[in-house]
């Protein structure tokens, strides 16, 4: 591994939802142990996320995964939330890296020199493993909330507004997991019929 910089990817999964926390995985790769079929995780089967996901737990030289709460994102905001976890994470790994990438177009604050790419899950091996990372671990957060609130139907849309989840909003209002601060959950705190 002499000369060859060390490489961090950063991504995040859930700033969209109305419910549960954003959370934030970095990975750095071990080129000695390559993994196939990388891809930003919204384009592979929850299958092909889940097996990714093992590979790179156990491939990877480095990979930590992070989040913000719901009261996080609702006292900061979702995007400094976001970076935040991100933080967190890029913090948590046991591996210093070299170079931070950061799928999207705002960096958190580190100590370590750091870039922002757009699109980079698709294009980025270790941005896309870091988004494989985090998307697994939010959706297995948020089937644990499903068990825990099963009226609102986090195991099909794991929080964001599709119309079940809005109408099971309307129907059995707000729980303690819902982001207070997002339009459609504030509507219904509010007495309004917008979510």
């Amino acid at each position: 591994m002499v000369g060859q910089a060390l490489i961090c990817g950063v991504d995040e999964a859930g700033r969209g939802p109305l419910a549960g926390p954003v959370v934030a995985a970095a990975v750095i790769l071990d080129p000695r142990h390559p993994i196939a079929g990388l891809a930003d995780s919204k384009q592979l089967s929850a299958r092909s996320r889940d097996e990714l996901a093992f590979s790179i737990r156990t491939r990877a030289r480095a990979w930590s995964v992070a989040s913000a709460s719901v009261d996080e994102i609702d006292a900061l905001n979702i995007l400094q939330a976001t970076l935040l976890a991100m933080q967190r994470a890029v913090t948590a790994l046991a591996v210093e890296a070299d170079l931070v990438l950061v799928d999207g177009m705002q960096c958190p604050a580190l100590s370590l020199p750091t870039r922002a790419v757009v699109r980079g899950d698709v294009s980025i091996a270790e941005i896309s493993a870091a988004s494989i990372l985090a998307k697994v671990t939010r959706d297995a957060e948020m089937l644990m909330l499903h068990h825990l609130h099963p009226r609102y139907g986090f195991d099909q849309h794991k929080g964001y507004p599709t119309p079940a989840h809005l109408a099971a909003l309307r129907m059995h209002g707000v729980s303690s997991v819902h982001r207070r601060s997002f339009g459609p959950v504030r509507a219904v705190l509010d007495g309004g019929d917008q979510a």
